[in-house]
């Protein structure tokens, strides 16, 4: 035995490891197996450097059309050359589980199948890869945690191999690092100015989306609605074109005085700025004028369905939610679309929330002995020295949202309290779980019933999404509390268009049923039928213009019925 050991210990350990290599190899192909494939290595990153930007043209993709016209505008107003991918198809998911991994979810393979499959026809039209490679560049956001959201970027990179294009750049701008994620000679500063000038495309672009949805179900002329937003959105991408407000000299000298690291000054006076720029104001007044011109019937009976759910699926408008808009709208309902704007508060309060939970933690992340008070108080301050410009974000983000739709005469809706949500969310989903949309489907789904604000909720999500599917098993609870509620997820996938387009169906029969029971109840209340409100709304065009706007009513949710007693209380019958 000794004698034995003593051999071993003679052999070299790269004989050893030669040994082993080829017994593997031997037994592999005994069973059959044959040889291993490669592993798979992220590429080379080619750079995109400031010297590139004139050259170079930035594909961008995920958000309604309305969002991506005003951020082309945008990024066009700070010098880059920009283009949003075409809405992703069935073609295009068929397209992404050709070259992306197995096992991820449905907005993954849309987009990145969108972006290979763009890429493709450019090279059909005679473009070869190389200048593709050379020319564009796509740029989206990136982030980590639970979600399988945090692969996206990696999944683009292996798609974009598979698909023969090595080589083309993918610029990332993380989604919760905030304003300071300038590159020294990057091709994009994702600074200040991006950001703003990409919040205030979403602003707008939410309004104008939630004005669109508002309106046209009630349309005299069929398309007028669309026909006549094109041309407002032509208006307000000229202004966006103009690039970001430029802060003047004396708002620079004071912003100087502000302490902090270099480069605070310049961000604090472009926010200001933008606080100030009357621009956007001017025009969405023009937008209103435009869009008053265009009539409506308010006295149609339309279920208002609100659209919740993961972010990508709620927001797209293509195949990737079965064009679920669109459908609804055939169905003779009044869609409330989800602003993304909703997102950004939920991220400033969730960040907050988080800082609070701190408070008596020390650096060292240990907690604070009960008697140390002197270590609590540091704590305490440092967590309010942290939440006090997070706070400052959010009321500026909303008095801007508020800015805005007012000037757009008011009729778009206010956005949600993030406080609200937490509050109604908590005794059913722990707001502190991250992840997907965490507690807003859950939230939203209290807010929009139990405030009376629409008749039927549906919850679009990727097949397969895990805090969509947690969402999904809480809401079951949330239902049985709230026997009147009328709620329903949809899964999305690639295929299932029909099942999904059924359901949606039967459960539109509730909804309908209590937009007409509120309309009943109007006209009893009232004592007018709806030729008398009809025939007033014709006495006084004023009430069929599209931006006119009908007082809410409490706890009614349907446009007929509130336009109902609306009228009534102009002719005092009410």
């Amino acid at each position: 035995m000794a004698s034995t050991d003593r051999a071993h210990a003679r052999v070299p350990e790269q004989e050893l490891r030669l040994r082993l290599a080829a017994e593997r190899d031997r037994l592999e192909r005994a069973a059959g197996l044959g040889p291993r494939p490669a592993h798979y290595r992220r590429p080379t990153e080619r750079p995109f450097t400031r010297e590139h930007r004139e050259a170079a043209r930035i594909l961008f993709f995920g958000l309604t059309a309305k969002h991506e016209r005003l951020i082309q505008a945008a990024l066009g107003g700070l010098g880059h050359d920009a283009e949003p991918l075409p809405t992703p198809d069935v073609e295009a998911f068929q397209v992404g589980r050709e070259y992306g991994n197995n096992g991820q979810c449905n907005p993954n393979y849309f987009t990145v199948g969108s972006l290979v499959k763009h890429l493709q026809g450019l090279e059909d039209r005679g473009s070869t890869r190389q200048q593709l490679i050379d020319r564009y560049v796509m740029v989206t956001a990136g982030a980590c945690g639970p979600c399988r959201f945090g692969m996206y970027e990696s999944e683009y990179r292996l798609a974009l191999h598979n698909a023969g294009f090595d080589g083309f750049r993918v610029a990332l701008f993380d989604k919760d690092s905030g304003l300071d994620q300038v590159g020294r000679g990057a091709g994009i500063d994702f600074g200040v100015d991006f950001f703003l000038a990409l919040l205030n495309a979403i602003v707008v672009g939410d309004l104008l989306n939630d004005l669109s949805y508002q309106i046209r179900p009630f349309e005299v002329v069929p398309g007028e609605t669309d026909r006549v937003m094109a041309e407002c959105l032509d208006r307000v991408g000229e202004v966006f074109g103009d690039g970001p407000a430029a802060p003047s000299r004396w708002l620079r000298r004071a912003a100087s005085a502000v302490p902090g690291r270099p480069g605070r000054a310049d961000q604090v006076a472009a926010v200001v700025a933008q606080l100030r720029d009357p621009r956007f104001v001017r025009v969405l007044g023009e937008v209103r004028d435009r869009l008053g011109e265009v009539r409506v019937d308010r006295t149609r009976v339309r279920p208002v369905v609100k659209v919740t759910g993961e972010f990508w699926a709620q927001t797209t408008e293509g195949d990737g939610n079965f064009r679920m808009f669109e459908f609804l709208e055939r169905e003779g309902a009044q869609v409330v679309v989800e602003p993304m704007s909703t997102w950004i508060t939920y991220l400033l309060a969730q960040t907050r929330q988080r800082n609070l939970d701190r408070r008596g933690i020390g650096p060292d992340r240990a907690v604070r002995a009960r008697g140390d008070w002197l270590g609590r108080l540091v704590d305490d301050v440092r967590v309010r020295r942290a939440n006090a410009p997070l706070g400052v974000a959010e009321r500026a983000f909303v008095r801007e949202w508020e800015r805005y739709r007012k000037a757009l005469g008011g009729q778009a809706h206010p956005l949600a309290d993030q406080y609200e949500l937490q509050r109604m969310a908590h005794p059913y989903y722990n707001t502190r779980a991250a992840g997907g949309e965490g507690h807003l489907e859950v939230a939203k789904n209290l807010y929009y019933s139990t405030h009376g604000l629409c008749h039927m909720v549906v919850s679009l999500k990727p097949f397969g999404c895990m805090p969509s599917t947690q969402s999904d098993g809480v809401q079951s609870a949330v239902t049985s509390h709230y026997p009147d509620m009328v709620y329903l997820p949809v899964e999305t996938s690639g295929e299932g268009e029909v099942n999904a387009h059924s359901r949606v169906q039967m459960a539109l029969g509730d909804a309908r049923a209590k937009c007409n029971a509120e309309l009943e109840q109007a006209l009893r209340d009232t004592g007018l039928g709806l030729d008398d409100v009809r025939e007033v709304a014709a006495q006084r065009p004023v009430l069929t213009r599209a931006t006119y706007r009908v007082p809410r009513v409490p706890g009614v949710a349907g446009t007929a019925a509130t336009f109902t007693r609306h009228v009534a209380d102009l002719v005092g019958t009410g």
